[in-house]
């Protein structure tokens, strides 16, 4: 008789996929019990919460791993999933000593973060620091006979007793989301759609500036110093950075539809050398039509602004892609994949350059020998040599 392990194992992996849910929201406060318990999934944050429905009315406590100097918000937003018009509860240990909690609007995207009135009664509302553990306690009325709210949670620095900006990258640009308030189910406002997308400008990049582009220099570089790929290697550079030009352009798209999704969340230095990118991408792409001929007398010209603007292309595509790393904040392995590429065409670029170097050099003193016999002969020693 054979049996099945897929039952088994079945079982076992949603109790793997339980169990750090539930250990997470597991926590025994001093004098407080709630009926429901939601994981947040980001910031290290944890929502517990009674409803009562007589009248339309949550106790909850805000529980996020947080040290001092440092203030935590949970809110609730009646009207979007995102963080302008929501309505917060802010908490944080005062130069005193003793916690401070009080709430406020955020009604633009540069709150002050000061004390002032909800557009809903909030009452009993306290905070402590326990083991770690910074807790906001309130009783919320809330706007709307809808189970279903939105929320955001947030954290960030305190200066001179009084909230500061909070990061604007990473995990608090995801901090907010829905919460059905009878099953305890958790999403994130748009997560997985923006996550995709941001993910995908991030490839996009990575694959078109940060690498066809290389390898395409690399290709014009080297190759045409072997007379047997002329003119081959031509057409293979110009169908590499055309491609990385048109997948530039795709990446570039995907960041503005990011940029014009995230009011507010500014990526300043980012944004203005991607915008570089695409103008001196541009350039290079017509610059190829307007190519002149080997002969001619500006292709000299041509040549020094054709490799000038490559390279600053080059240049900028790996500090941006950087830059988009910080903002991402991805796994390790992804950026130490890049780091290995880059590396790898760093490698191939020397040994290429140890290979052609005595091939050019060679080629150079073969012309200069050419031309000096050439100008004997102008100047008449050909022909005393085949009169003698």
């Amino acid at each position: 008789m054979e049996i099945s392990y897929k039952p088994i194992l079945f079982f076992c992996l949603l109790i793997s996929l339980f169990l750090p849910s539930y250990s997470q929201c597991s926590y025994t406060f001093s004098n407080r019990i709630f009926q429901s318990c939601s994981a947040l999934p980001v910031l290290n944050a944890n929502l517990h919460w009674t409803y009562t429905a007589s009248n339309n009315s949550i106790q909850i406590a805000y529980r996020a791993t947080q040290s001092t100097g440092r203030w935590i918000a949970w809110a609730i937003n009646p009207t979007s999933t995102r963080m302008q018009g929501s309505q917060a509860l802010v908490a944080f240990q005062h130069s005193n000593g003793t916690m401070v909690a009080y709430t406020t609007p955020i009604n633009t995207m540069s709150p002050t973060m000061l004390p002032g009135p909800l557009s809903f009664p909030v009452t009993s509302i306290a905070a402590e620091h326990v083991g770690g553990q910074m807790i906001i306690y309130a009783t919320v009325t809330l706007p709307s006979n809808s189970l279903t709210i939105n929320q955001v949670w947030q954290e960030g620095p305190v200066s001179s007793d009084v909230p500061q900006i909070h990061p604007t990258s990473g995990n608090n640009v995801r901090s907010m989301g829905t919460l059905n308030l009878q099953s305890g189910g958790t999403t994130a406002a748009g997560g997985v759609v923006r996550i995709r997308r941001k993910n995908a400008h991030g490839v996009l990049a990575a694959i078109s500036w940060g690498t066809l582009m290389p390898i395409g220099i690399i290709i014009a570089r080297y190759l045409k110093v072997f007379k047997a790929a002329d003119p081959a290697w031509f057409y293979l550079h110009a169908a590499c950075q055309t491609s990385a030009y048109i997948v530039g352009v795709a990446a570039w798209g995907t960041g503005l539809k990011l940029g014009s999704e995230s009011a507010g969340v500014k990526y300043g230095p980012h944004r203005n050398i991607g915008i570089a990118l695409f103008c001196l991408g541009t350039l290079q792409v017509f610059a190829l039509l307007l190519r002149p001929k080997k002969d001619h007398k500006y292709r000299l010209y041509w040549n020094i602004y054709h490799h000038a603007t490559g390279y600053t292309v080059i240049i900028l595509s790996i500090v941006n892609i950087f830059k988009g790393f910080d903002i991402l904040e991805p796994e390790k392995k992804w950026k130490r994949a890049y780091i290995g590429i880059l590396i790898a065409l760093g490698a191939i670029a020397l040994v290429l350059e140890a290979i052609t170097w005595p091939i050019v050099i060679k080629r150079k003193k073969e012309d200069s020998e050419k031309s000096h016999h050439g100008a004997n002969g102008v100047n008449g020693y050909g022909v005393r040599h085949q009169g003698a």
